[in-house]
């Protein structure tokens, strides 16, 4: 009951600490700007705008697929950064299906802006408000957050927001036959930024007013996938934070609470093979080879070897301990000397090997009552 009562309080530590970790979590906001979220940095704005407009709606989890042809998709800021493959499969969509892409992300994704020539400054500088080109209709002032890192456009990249001191914020590109939107402030698309000055026409704007023409946001890019390997992607989510508290929790209260189930047994100690048994082992292989002879010729000299043990005989020279033998156990030394002289007669029956190989092991290993005579 005691141990059960451990267990108990470690796991209710566990879910406060879990639902501590998901509590404190700023809810008001959504720096990957996912159009799930309601927040201020939310884009589930963006998303019911465009189904108002007449548009087939949808996001993209589960796995990364580019949509339709002359679709429209919207990436902001990705958590989850893309492949190679991803990023090439995303360009050609646009070069060769005619996709318009709206690519939205402050930091920017390494393989997006290596596939589409995205150049970033290395510094940031003011945001908003920014003044609009004529190239987006009836777009004049947007909103926006307080600072960004501006764009630095090549030729064929032609920018539609600048900054106050003359930066770009965003630009167009054609990309053979469809369209790259790249922004450096993606809070202009935001659900706290849409009414402020024409940010709700410049989205309408990028959606367009084709109907037919497929609107889709990528979230599978804000979560894990499979190529994200980076522990920060996850541990910045409430469920990966409340995992690693309850990770720390259950390790903490194994190692505070950790007992054995009884008793440590101590490993019984090996008991060391004789020679004897060794030789018998290899004289059973040699005999299951038919190699009887040599057979019985390895259980003489182990028999020998333990008769030397016994009684405490050196076996080498080998002259000199069967002088010594015939010395000190003449009864031993003529039962062996038989039985070794057994073994060289020509052609032994194999009743006559099999008596031979018993007396040898009873020699080397003598009963009690053989000792006691």
């Amino acid at each position: 009951m005691r141990g059960a009562r451990g267990w108990i309080i470690a796991a209710a530590a566990a879910i406060l600490i879990a639902g501590a970790a998901y509590l404190v979590r700023p809810h008001n906001d959504s720096p990957e700007h996912s159009s799930n979220s309601d927040a201020a940095g939310g884009t589930s704005a963006a998303f019911l705008f465009a189904q108002a407009m007449g548009h087939p709606t949808s996001q993209m989890t589960g796995a990364f697929n580019p949509p339709a042809a002359f679709s429209v998709m919207f990436v902001f800021t990705p958590t989850s950064p893309y492949t190679a493959d991803e990023a090439g499969q995303l360009r050609e969509w646009v070069r060769a299906r005619g996709g318009t892409l709206i690519y939205a992300s402050e930091p920017g994704d390494p393989e997006l802006d290596r596939v589409l020539g995205v150049t970033r400054f290395s510094l940031g500088a003011v945001g908003a408000p920014y003044r609009a080109m004529p190239v987006v209709d009836g777009v004049t002032a947007v909103g926006g957050g307080g600072d960004l890192v501006p764009l630095d456009p090549a030729p064929a990249q032609v920018p539609f927001l600048r900054t106050a001191d003359g930066l770009t914020a965003g630009y167009m590109q054609r990309i053979g036959i469809g369209t790259v939107v790249v922004l450096a402030d993606p809070l202009v698309l935001c659900n706290g930024f849409l009414e402020k000055a024409d940010n709700g026409r410049l989205l309408a704007d990028l959606i367009g007013a084709d109907t037919n023409a497929q609107v889709t946001f990528d979230e599978y890019h804000h979560g894990l996938t499979v190529s994200d390997f980076a522990p920060q992607a996850w541990l910045l989510t409430p469920w990966g934070a409340g995992l690693l508290w309850l990770l720390v929790a259950v390790f903490f209260g194994l190692l505070l609470r950790g007992r054995r189930f009884g008793p440590l047994i101590e490993r019984r100690a090996e008991v060391a093979r004789s020679d004897v048994e060794w030789s018998v082992a290899v004289g059973q292989l040699l005999q299951r080879s038919s190699a009887r002879a040599v057979t019985l010729g390895v259980l003489a000299r182990a028999a020998e070897r333990a008769v030397a043990s016994r009684t405490g005989l050196p076996l080498q020279p080998r002259e000199r301990f069967w002088n010594a033998l015939w010395v000190r156990a003449p009864v031993i030394a003529s039962e062996l000397a038989e039985i070794e002289n057994s073994l060289v007669a020509p052609s032994p029956s194999e009743r006559d090997l099999l008596n031979a190989a018993r007396r040898l092991h009873e020699i080397a290993h003598p009963s009690p009552r053989r000792l006691r005579k």
